[in-house]
């Protein structure tokens, strides 16, 4: 790609958005700055696009949202011949008028287009597509990332993300584009007047809502419990239907976080707004503090993941990881679900391969079948899919990936911070009428079965010269496999990229039956195990640990001493 060439195009037809012409005159002198914009277009895959907001082909700008919705459009003509797709936005900068971009062109190339008055959760898109019957779905929105980003998320109609091969399939449509000149446009009130566009109606929200709550485990147990809540939506798309939903089954004492209540894609009080992250809970934190709440509940800017802390006895707060959370939902559903008579015939509960293996123990416990899949939630709502095809779907219970995503039901197709915020609020409220707090409870999870710590590192690589690097230690990786790991001896190794997993102590092999993914696996003796997983959604590998242990303690020297050596491999 001759990337000084499409700068040169960009100069002359980028003048449409005022902003982009500037940053395109700013770098005429900086030839890394114009290669790092041009090397390379984002490349549209299974979670659509994300990068970072500005001009050139590798960041999200009006052109590149353009251009992917064009090749959206030939894609949906040539499978469906015409349609609707539903479009949704979070409160990230530009979400808005992305969203109204991506109506434009496909109102002009004939494909029906439901959009969202205001932003909403990801989850509502989700509902939107089935509902209304769409063939697609765009989703507007970087999720957790920090503010200087923007994605698009793309849905098939079953309300799942796309697969690899719809993905793969519209990016080819898209390869086959001029960015400018094969674009079609129409213009938005116009659309809107003559019904090619229109805005989704009010009564819809209701209906989703009204699915969330009969996910209820013990409905009217929040009632009368008055539990006390912190919630902050970190400025992002979960503030009203959360407290919605919230308010209707009974919890009334909710304290917002003021500076993080309404809207804000500069996110100025969590420049990192993810819910996994302490410091983005500051100031939820403190208000916990000022007001002795029992319980912390935040929600990412999509508001399709869910983070918590829970008050101690002694006032401090101890913060839950997504698989300390995902564990106790798992525990309350099918323990509350089983004493009340309606756990379904042959219950399934799925999580992703790099997910907590304490499921595995209390699965087991409940006689309910434990289904693993690959990272990404568009997995987790593959399996609902099948089961629904069989007629099925009510034997699904639970879902959830260690991120802290999390759904119930088969209403929607992807994590749902808005129905996990009622379960998880409901089961505080169930135990707190036990005289047990979430600190109790997830002691007690430990104390059962075991101490098992979960812990993700994080190793950034930025540029165009970081995604090279990232490649080369996956290959580095792959073909000098380690013998040993902290001292441990690696007994098994699984890579999902061949789909072949390998037992070294007896040297037999045998297939992965998941789709082929870029992620190596290293089980440890001693149970422990180490995954090395490059992000799909962000420059960056993932090295997800886990650490068995009789007390935490324990688990905690493993921990150290296998991200000790695993830094190491990624230096």
């Amino acid at each position: 790609m001759d990337y000084m060439k499409v700068y040169g195009e960009w100069l002359e037809k980028a003048t449409e958005d005022a902003a982009v012409a500037k940053e395109l005159q700013d770098i005429r002198e900086d030839n890394d700055a114009i290669y790092d914009r041009f090397y390379t277009p984002l490349k549209f895959g299974t979670a659509g696009l994300r990068g970072v907001l500005g001009a050139g082909t590798n960041r999200m700008n009006i052109y590149v949202v353009r251009h992917a919705t064009q090749g959206m459009a030939n894609y949906i003509k040539k499978k469906y011949g015409t349609g609707a797709v539903a479009i949704s936005h979070d409160s990230r900068i530009n979400s808005d008028l992305f969203k109204i971009e991506a109506a434009r062109v496909l109102a002009a190339n004939g494909i029906k287009a439901y959009i969202t008055e205001e932003l909403e959760p990801t989850p509502v898109l989700s509902y939107l597509v089935r509902n209304l019957g769409c063939v697609a779905g765009i989703m507007i929105t970087a999720s957790h990332n920090p503010a200087k980003y923007n994605g698009y998320k793309a849905y098939g109609e079953d309300g799942c993300q796309m697969t690899d091969v719809a993905a793969g399939m519209v990016f080819d449509e898209i390869q086959a584009l001029d960015i400018f000149d094969d674009v079609k446009l129409c213009d938005f009130d116009e659309a809107l007047k003559n019904g090619s566009i229109e805005y989704v109606k009010d009564s819809v929200y209701d209906e989703y809502i009204s699915e969330v709550e009969k996910r209820q485990v013990n409905p009217g147990v929040c009632k009368g419990s008055d539990l006390s809540i912190v919630y902050t939506p970190l400025n992002g798309a979960g503030n009203k239907l959360v407290r919605r939903a919230l308010a209707d089954v009974g919890v009334e004492n909710i304290t917002v976080v003021k500076e993080q209540e309404l809207p804000d894609g500069n996110f100025t009080t969590c420049p990192f707004p993810n819910p996994e992250l302490e410091e983005a809970l500051e100031k939820g934190l403190e208000l916990c503090k000022e007001t002795g709440a029992e319980l912390l509940l935040a929600t990412d800017p999509d508001s399709d993941r869910v983070s918590i802390a829970a008050r101690r006895s002694d006032g401090t707060y101890r913060l839950y990881t997504g698989n300390e959370i995902g564990a106790m939902l798992t525990e309350y559903i099918l323990s509350c679900r089983t004493a009340n008579g309606d756990l379904p015939k042959d219950p399934v509960v799925v999580k992703t391969i790099v997910t907590t293996k304490i499921i595995e123990a209390i699965c087991k416990k409940y006689n309910c079948e434990l289904k693993n899949c690959l990272t990404g939630f568009k997995y987790i709502g593959e399996i609902i899919l099948r089961l629904e095809e069989k007629g099925e779907e009510d034997r699904f219970v639970f879902g959830f990936e260690e991120s802290c995503g999390y759904l119930s039901g088969s209403y929607v197709r992807d994590k749902d911070a808005v129905v996990a915020s009622m379960l998880i609020c409901e089961m505080a409220a169930y135990y707190k009428k036990q005289g047990k707090s979430l600190v109790d409870i997830i002691d007690g999870i430990y104390n059962e079965y075991g101490y098992y710590l979960n812990t993700t590192l994080n190793f950034y690589f930025e540029g165009a010269a970081g995604m090279d690097k990232m490649a080369g230690i996956l290959d580095g990786l792959r073909n000098n496999a380690p013998s040993e790991i902290a001292g441990y001896k690696v007994v098994a190794i699984a890579d999902y990229e061949t789909k072949v997993a390998t037992d070294l102590l007896t040297g037999k092999t045998e297939a992965i039956d998941l789709p082929k993914s870029n992620v190596l696996s290293y089980t440890l003796e001693g149970g422990h195990c180490a995954i090395v997983r490059p992000s799909g959604t962000e420059p960056k590998i993932k090295i997800y640990i886990t650490a068995i242990g009789a007390t935490a303690d324990e688990a905690e020297a493993v921990t150290e001493k296998i991200s000790e050596d695993m830094n190491g491999y990624l230096k």
